[in-house]
């Protein structure tokens, strides 16, 4: 549901996204995880519903063509990670003052919050021109509105707001909504059945209701060894086809690592007031093609104050996804790419001078020292990924156990 927005500037753009690949796969780390289709009746339940096969229910997923809806959905990530203080509320995702360049109602930042702890959101479409979510916290809340040429995002808590808008007939789609963690039941499991091959079981759970709506549970299973993935349930609307909900649940137990699901749906088409936005007197609005030419000056600030022997090919290279390298397939892939210089720390467990004492303290309640054929380094661990960052500048990183992480460094 929610928006794509275009990348910024050239300047630091290119270690952003690799930041930015980190995080599917530290969410939903299978998205390279493939399909083989098992049939399998759906077992008896409450409701009771025809019964249908694995395959028969992946089509009516990929059929599936929800143009217009509104409701309400909870989204719960748990990786495990311990909280860091004094990060303004946001936790380790962050929050309080903004950088310069950079804007509190950017979706391309905020919406990177939904990666962790728990979030009432209300979604609406009406097309593949209006789309609207809203993130909704205690006392504010976080909107990012499509319609039509143009993109707003507000932040109730700063009184600020974003606006895009694309060039008419340019065929421009980037700038129409925001690119960043998924959402919606459906946007996660889109991740999911994404590509096909044999690393993976299907079959159907029975049924269940959710947000009053008759549904099938879709089981999808990773066959390969190693992945700390145990089991993902989709919910999927009998009628429509529309993921319900969506959750994943770690091989070694316990709650679910990423839970999303509808608790009130109306496939009704939304009033046309519900795309409306026009920033109040008094809101901070930050124009998009503005905020590109502020982080381009401030990348070249940064720059200029570098003495020549201080740019090497290798350090303005570093972190940029030509350095990303994935090893094995499917449930089991391990991403492998070279960590820019001033994460270099990270290998024996420390962080760097301007880390925050409880960043550091983070980091070393995660780190476990490990050796193997390619030297050694630290592993830190989630309840779903880990990374192994080696003492050469390497990082190897996937939703996979730590004796195959090592195993993966060996061969890479």
């Amino acid at each position: 549901m929610a928006p794509y927005a275009s990348e910024d500037s050239e300047s630091g753009t290119r270690r952003r996204k690799a930041v930015r690949y980190a995080v599917p796969v530290a969410v939903v780390g299978v998205a390279a995880a493939t399909i083989g289709l098992v049939p399998a009746l759906a077992s008896s339940g409450d409701p009771d519903l025809p019964d249908i096969t694995a395959r028969q229910l992946i089509e009516k997923i990929a059929k599936s063509d929800t143009q217009q809806l509104s409701g309400t959905v909870k989204i719960s990530t748990d990786l495990g990670l311990p909280s860091v203080g004094g990060a303004g509320g946001g936790g380790l995702m962050g929050g309080g003052e903004q950088e310069g360049g950079k804007s509190s109602a950017d979706p391309q930042s905020k919406l990177t919050e939904l990666a962790t702890g728990s979030h009432t959101l209300r979604v609406a479409a009406d097309g593949p021109d209006r789309q609207k979510l809203s993130v909704l916290d205690d006392a504010s809340e976080y909107s990012v509105i499509h319609n039509g040429d143009d993109l707003w995002a507000y932040d109730s808590k700063s009184d600020e707001a974003y606006h895009a808008q694309s060039e008419k007939g340019s065929g421009d789609d980037a700038k129409k909504a925001p690119k960043g963690v998924p959402a919606t039941p459906k946007e996660l499991t889109d991740e999911i059945l994404k590509a096909g091959g044999d690393t993976t079981s299907f079959s159907v759970d029975g049924t269940s209701q959710v947000a009053g709506r008759d549904a099938y549970r879709l089981q999808i299973k990773p066959k390969q060894a190693g992945s700390t993935v145990g089991a993902i349930t989709v919910s999927v609307d009998a009628k429509t086809g529309t993921p319900l909900k969506f959750s994943l649940t770690p091989a070694g137990g316990g709650a679910a690592v990423v839970d999303a699901g509808f608790t009130k749906v109306d496939f009704a088409k939304p009033a046309a007031s519900t795309f409306d936005f026009k920033p109040s007197k008094g809101t901070k609005v930050t124009e998009a093609d503005d905020l590109k030419k502020a982080q381009r000056h401030e990348g070249a600030a940064k720059h200029e104050n570098l003495k020549p022997e201080d740019l090497k090919a290798d350090d303005l290279k570093a972190g940029g996804l030509d350095d990303l390298n994935v090893i094995g397939k499917g449930w089991t892939s391990v991403a492998e790419l070279k960590l820019p210089k001033e994460a270099a720390g990270l290998a024996a467990g420390k962080g760097s001078a301007e880390m925050p004492p409880d960043a550091q303290k983070f980091l070393s309640s995660l780190g476990d020292r490990v050796k193997g054929e390619f030297g050694s380094g630290t592993v830190y661990s989630t309840r779903l990924v880990n990374v192994l960052v080696t003492e050469d500048g390497k990082a190897y990183a996937g939703a996979v156990t730590k004796d195959a992480l090592v195993k993966a460094a060996n061969a890479g």
